[in-house]
């Protein structure tokens, strides 16, 4: 006869048994290289060009070699001060010199439609500089604390609109972008289409102060103008970090899985006011709204640039058109920029990383929440693989990889805490192969084809 102490004993044993079992299990990576998810969009690498930045000279091929093609002129100044026809000269000659399409942003408040189309007329039609992408005002949805004018959505698609329509009686093929809304956070949608948000105290503005939608009420009035569909988003302070608002490494490593929830939501809402799919602009984002430095997941910190690394590669996931950091250039305390005015912050190597990703998207996915993995073919024919561990700890994985046939050892690049974006040791990356990769890290394997 069992005793009740014996039962006790087996079903320890048993547990003891099946967690063995589980913890022996390798994580899991699965690639399949012939199943394509379309191409990526090269203005997913952009970084904002605010009115205050400048890139030194000495830095110019330095800022060139991040990659960033799309270089946004835009921010808070937008609305403050009418843009200088000199200041449009300075910023299509540093974003050619790096690379960037450039894109303007006209002054909304304060701003007029004549004021606009000649802001068109000068730049595409006098100079020649054939700026394609332009958008008009930034953030009027929260022009009661940044300005302290209280607009409504009705009073900004009024004025968007006839801006809008003067910009293009000068020029028909220019591609507005709009309407550049910040803390727009839809986390999901009911069947009856009633929207939940992510609201103020979580950092969220979502509705004008007569409770409508800013994003909808936009699309029903202009919908049909905007060619590219624009938010901002910066999930701290009020995402919930430290006592002073600022992010934290655990606060990071869960956010970046938002990104998964808002953008099918705002396709849908898309797709359901305006009634047609129009592409999606993440035209500001990082970790932070304020100026923050110095602390563990500060902007100038390394896991500020290993967030946004996971971040990117999920809007490539997702589809998007256009990411644009904020931004490319701070100096002193300024902590946002890819560069100082002397040096870069670690953010610069995210972007390095992505130079060596490719550009057909194919299908990837991971067993382990923290162990990102995106895939994509290169032109020249070699599989890339970016794996990004948001851990703290080294991880192992097993590799199950279709489609494709390795046709050498990989070409390695790593960035952590010991390595900027460094080419390492190669390694022979084939299905059923084990990869380790280090405690916080990015990693890129380039396997020929």
């Amino acid at each position: 006869m069992v005793t009740m102490k014996k039962y006790a004993l087996l079903a320890f044993v048993f547990v003891l048994l099946v967690t063995g079992s589980i913890l022996a299990q390798d994580n899991t990576l699965h690639v399949n290289a012939a199943e394509s998810l379309g191409t990526i969009s090269p203005y997913v690498y952009g970084s904002n060009l605010g009115q205050n930045a400048i890139i030194p000279i000495a830095l110019l091929d330095t800022a060139a070699q991040a990659g960033v093609n799309y270089a946004r002129l835009g921010g808070g100044d937008s609305d403050r001060r009418d843009v200088q026809t000199g200041t449009i000269d300075v910023f299509v000659y540093q974003a050619r010199a790096i690379g960037a399409e450039p894109a303007m942003t006209v002054r909304l408040l304060g701003g007029t439609p004549e004021d606009a189309a000649e802001a068109v007329r000068y730049a595409n039609i006098e100079r020649g500089h054939n700026i394609r992408y332009w958008s008009i005002g930034n953030e009027p949805n929260i022009f009661a604390s940044t300005i302290g004018e209280d607009w409504t959505t009705e009073q900004y698609n009024t004025a968007w609109r006839a801006i809008a329509e003067a910009m293009l009686a000068v020029d028909p093929t220019i591609t507005l972008v709009g309407p550049d809304i910040t803390q727009y956070v839809p986390l999901s949608i009911a069947p009856d289409g009633a929207i939940t948000y992510e609201e103020a105290a979580r950092g969220g503005h979502p509705r004008d102060s007569e409770g409508r939608d800013w994003l909808q009420e936009f699309l029903r009035a202009n919908g049909d103008l905007v060619d590219i569909v624009s938010v901002h988003r910066y999930p701290y302070p009020g995402h919930g970090g430290d006592s002073n608002g600022l992010a934290t490494i655990d606060g990071l490593r869960e956010n970046a899985a938002e990104w998964d929830i808002i953008i099918p939501n705002l396709r849908q809402i898309i797709r359901d006011t305006a009634g047609r799919d129009i592409p999606i602009a993440i035209t500001e984002i990082n970790s932070n709204s304020d100026i923050s430095c110095g602390a563990e997941a500060s902007l100038d910190s390394f896991y500020n640039a290993l967030w946004f690394g996971d971040v990117l590669g999920r809007l490539i996931r997702q589809g998007v058109e256009i990411v644009a950091s904020w931004d490319m250039q701070g100096a002193g305390t300024r902590c946002y920029g890819l560069i100082t005015t002397n040096g870069v912050r670690p953010i610069y190597y995210t972007y390095v990383m992505y130079t060596h990703f490719g550009t057909e998207l194919v299908q990837a996915e991971s067993s382990d929440p923290h162990l990102s993995l995106y895939a994509a073919l290169r032109d020249d024919g070699a599989l890339t693989l970016l794996l990004i561990n948001l851990g703290d700890d080294e991880k192992t994985a097993t590799l199950s990889l279709e489609g494709f046939t390795p046709g050498g050892d990989a070409e390695v690049w790593r960035f952590d805490a010991a390595h900027n974006a460094e080419l390492i040791e190669p390694q022979t990356i084939s299905d059923d192969a084990s990869v380790t990769v280090t405690g916080q890290s990015m990693t890129m394997f380039v396997i020929p084809g």
